[in-house]
């Protein structure tokens, strides 16, 4: 039998794993410190949970089976929609607005490529509850937070809103809800697709002459400020008033980042009902990796779960795309192992591991030696860990009641009492012991 992974998935080994807990652990500190509450929910869901929340396209990519007990069950597809499912099924249980934040993998049977497999991590943030600009502005805040804490120093978030999107396609003559949903899953290809390409796709798929397509195409995909598309599609203005809003209220927040107004954004989820937006950071080295955070409002999701419709918005990152992009920045730590190593000897393993555990219960991450041997191969094993600090505790060193502390890195090394082990460990250490 061959070891092998399945087909557009992955196992995470500690060199990847470390970084990527890292990140995590400073993206979930990020999320209670703005305000938002954990929650997790099952990998599976009945299938029809899910279908009619994406899309076609979205539809076709759910890993959906009939279960053991006859059931239609599927793999969650993204994290909104079983979100939105809480919410409606636990209403009474939740106070609104509900902050939520939840790190879980989803999965898509799509084609597997470079950078995209069928199992990946999201990070998202949701209020449910709240249909202001407030609401709009603290979860672009909280997106721009996340960057923060991870070090990153430049990322702008390109904001729309799907009002704006339908006005502009009334604009141009195009009123058929069907058509204008074929164009705007058009627009959303305008990072990844060349604009002839689009329009020719948008001209079939909308039934729409090439000419037009054309010039639908280009217009989303050229500049545009808030005053001209109010002048070109009057039925938007609300929307655009409600994105200048939040715009000042991101701006107003003083967190570091740039939001502005891109008309291209379009987000190809038929959930969105409102603002929608794409963070991308500015550095030159990382300006082909796309968008590393995405979200948008989607008022109508909870409401299909049952009779309350409650509105809601939240951002969604993109874990892995955002780690390769931190490592490329060289904003992710290397990997090291525990920075305490202790070497074991027979006849004072008890007292090594005693030793050791003191460290532990102290917040020290400490690892010891389960292989033994000469203390040079011990030694050995410490460094290849990138271990600071070896313990070094043998017959001799336990008839005096010391023990022996040597820095992997300078050399030095010197003895202590077993009372003033830990004390001398934190301080050397610093926030590395753990």
């Amino acid at each position: 039998m061959e070891a092998k992974t399945l087909k557009g998935f992955r196992d995470y080994l500690p060199a990847v794993m470390v970084p990527r807990q890292q990140m995590i652990r400073a993206i979930e500190a990020t999320f209670e410190r703005q305000g938002f509450v954990p929650l997790q929910t099952p990998a599976l869901e009945y299938k029809e949970t899910l279908t009619g929340k994406y899309g076609e396209e979205g539809d076709k990519l759910l890993y959906s089976f009939r279960d053991h007990g006859e059931r239609d069950v599927a793999l969650r597809y993204d994290l909104t929609v079983p979100l939105a499912r809480v919410v409606a099924q636990h209403r009474n249980e939740l106070q609104l607005p509900f902050r939520r934040y939840q790190v879980a993998p989803v999965w898509r049977a799509d084609k597997p490529q470079r950078g995209r497999f069928r199992e990946f991590f999201q990070c998202d943030a949701d209020i449910a509850g709240a249909n202001t600009a407030q609401a709009d502005a603290e979860i672009l805040v909280t997106g721009l937070a996340v960057l923060q804490a991870l070090g990153v120093q430049g990322a702008v978030i390109d904001l729309n809103h799907r009002d704006v999107l339908f006005g502009a396609l009334q604009a141009f003559g195009v009123t058929d809800l069907s058509a204008q949903i074929a164009c705007i899953r058009g627009i959303d290809k305008l990072d990844k697709m060349a604009a002839a390409d689009i329009a020719q796709e948008v001209a079939t798929s909308a039934a729409l002459p090439i000419e037009v397509a054309t010039q639908i195409v280009a217009w989303f995909n050229s500049p545009q400020d808030i005053a001209s598309v109010q002048a070109f599609a009057p039925p938007a203005a609300v929307a655009l008033t409600r994105m200048d809003e939040v715009m000042t209220l991101v701006r107003c927040s003083g967190i570091p980042g740039e939001v502005r107004f891109r008309p291209a954004i379009a987000r190809g989820l038929d959930y969105y009902t409102g603002i929608i937006y794409e963070t991308r950071l500015t550095d030159e080295k990382v300006k082909g990796f796309g968008a590393v955070m995405s979200g948008g409002r989607y008022d109508g999701l909870i409401g299909s779960f049952g009779r309350e419709q409650v509105p809601a918005v939240g951002i969604s990152l993109g874990l892995d795309r955002l780690l390769a992009a931190l490592q490329e920045l060289g904003l992710l730590a290397p990997v090291i192992g525990p920075p305490v190593y202790a070497t074991v000897f027979t006849e004072t393993a008890g007292l090594t591991f005693a030793q050791v555990q003191q460290l532990r219960q102290a917040g020290v991450n400490a690892e010891i030696d389960c292989l033994g041997g000469k203390l040079g191969k011990q030694l050995e094993r410490a460094e290849k860990r990138g271990a600071r600090l070896a313990l070094i505790l043998g017959a001799t060193e336990a008839e005096q009641g010391l023990v022996l502390l040597k820095d992997l890195a300078s050399r030095e090394q010197f003895s202590l009492p077993f009372a003033e082990l830990t004390q001398a460990v934190l301080s050397r250490l610093g926030p590395a012991a753990k």
